[in-house]
C-alpha cells in the first residue's frame, strides 16, 4: 500500500511509469537474444517467456486477492487485463504503426485466444471458480505452451531442411551467444517491470477507493490497467526495435495466460466466487477477442482505423464503468 496524500500517489504513479519503460527497453532487448541464441522465433517467445514475465503482476495481484477471499478484484484483474491488452494495447500500437501479423498467429493463436476466453467464461459462468476448474484452465495453459515449443522447434526443423532447389534456406531466426550481461538485462530489467508495476497499481488502487469507486470496477480498470502497463510497455518498446512478433505475441500470449494459467492457479489457492457483473464483463471481452480476430482474418494486418476504433472502445468502456453504467 501506497501510503500519503493524492499528490504523493500521483507521484509514484509517475515514478513507475519510467521504471516500466526503462525495464522493457532492457527486457525485450534480452529476451530477443534470448530467443534467437535457442533458435526460438519472436513471436514464440513473446508468446510465451515475454507474455508469462509481463503477466506476472496480474498473477501476483489475482493470487493475492483470491488469498483475501477477493474473488470480484482476482477476476475482475484478469477480465479487464485482456480488454485492456486486445483493445487498448493493441490499438495504440496499430495507431503508431500498421501492423503485419503472421499467418500463424490467426489461424493457431487466434483460435487459441477464442478458445481460452470460451474456456475461462464457462469457469466463471456459474458466478465460481472451483479448485477443479482452476486446475484444468492451468493444465489447458501447460498444453498450449508445451504444443508451442514443440510447433516451433518443428518450423525450424523444416527452415534448415534442404531446399527444392538444392539449397539450404536459413533458420527461423539466427542464433546468437547469449552472455552473462545479457542474463543480467533481463533479470533486472523484468524485476523493475515487476516493482514499477505493483507500485503503479498499489497508488493507483488507492486513488480510486479515495473517491469511492466499487470493487469490481477497481479491479476491472484501475487494477487491470496497472498491471497491464508492463505488457504495454514491452509491446511498444518491440515495436520500436522492430520485434513485431514480440509486440504482438506479448499481448496474445498474456490473454491466453491470464484466463487459463492466472485464473487457474487463484482458484486452486483459494476457489473464487464473483459478482454478476463479472457476465457483462465477459461479454464484452468476447465480444472484443471477436472483433480483434475478425479485423486479422480481413488482410492479416491490424489497420489505424481498426485500432483506433478498438483503442476508443476501451476508453468508453472506462468511462461507463467508472459512471457506474456498466460493470
Amino acid at each position: 500500500m501506497v501510503q500519503g496524500g493524492p499528490i504523493v500517489q500521483i507521484g509514484v504513479i509517475l515514478l513507475s511509469i519510467l521504471g516500466l519503460w526503462i525495464g522493457a527497453r532492457f527486457l525485450v532487448d534480452a529476451v530477443v537474444r534470448l530467443a534467437r541464441r535457442f533458435g526460438l522465433s519472436d513471436l514464440t517467445i513473446g508468446l510465451t517467456i515475454v507474455a508469462m514475465g509481463t503477466s506476472t503482476p496480474e498473477l501476483a495481484v489475482s493470487v493475492d486477492a483470491a488469498l483475501k477471499g477477493a474473488g470480484n478484484i482476482a477476476v475482475a484483474n484478469v477480465l479487464g487485463s485482456n480488454i485492456y491488452n486486445l483493445a487498448f494495447i493493441l490499438g495504440v500500437i496499430s495507431l503508431l504503426k500498421v501492423i503485419p501479423v503472421e499467418k500463424s498467429l490467426i489461424h493457431r493463436d487466434g483460435f487459441a485466444l477464442l478458445a481460452s476466453t470460451l474456456v475461462g467464461g464457462i469457469a466463471i459462468f456459474d458466478l465460481q471458480i472451483t479448485r477443479f476448474e482452476g486446475t484444468l484452465l492451468a493444465g489447458v495453459f501447460v498444453a498450449y505452451t508445451v504444443y508451442l515449443l514443440r510447433a516451433n522447434q518443428s518450423d525450424s526443423t523444416v527452415t534448415t531442411s534442404q531446399s527444392p532447389e538444392g539449397g539450404v534456406t536459413s533458420p527461423v531466426t539466427e542464433r546468437v551467444n547469449f552472455r552473462g550481461r545479457d542474463f543480467g538485462l533481463l533479470l533486472g530489467g523484468l524485476a523493475l517491470v515487476l516493482v514499477s508495476g505493483d507500485y503503479m497499481v498499489a497508488a493507483a488502487s488507492e486513488l480510486a477507493r479515495s473517491v469511492g469507486i466499487s470493487e469490481w470496477v477497481i479491479g476491472g480498470t484501475i487494477v487491470a490497467a496497472g498491471t497491464s502497463t508492463p505488457e504495454f510497455a514491452v509491446s511498444l518498446m518491440a515495436l520500436q526495435r522492430g520485434s513485431l512478433g514480440v509486440s504482438v505475441g506479448n499481448v496474445v500470449g498474456s490473454n491466453i495466460y491470464n484466463v487459463t494459467g492466472i485464473l487457474g492457479v487463484a482458484a486452486v489457492v483459494n476457489p473464487l466466487v464473483v459478482s454478476s457483473l463479472a457476465l457483462e464483463t465477459l461479454a464484452w471481452l468476447a465480444g472484443i477477442s471477436l472483433l480483434m480476430v475478425a479485423a486479422l482474418w480481413t488482410g492479416r494486418i491490424l489497420s489505424r482505423l481498426e485500432g483506433a476504433l478498438l483503442a476508443t472502445s476501451e476508453i468508453a468502456r472506462w468511462i461507463l464503468g467508472l459512471l457506474g453504467l456498466v460493470g
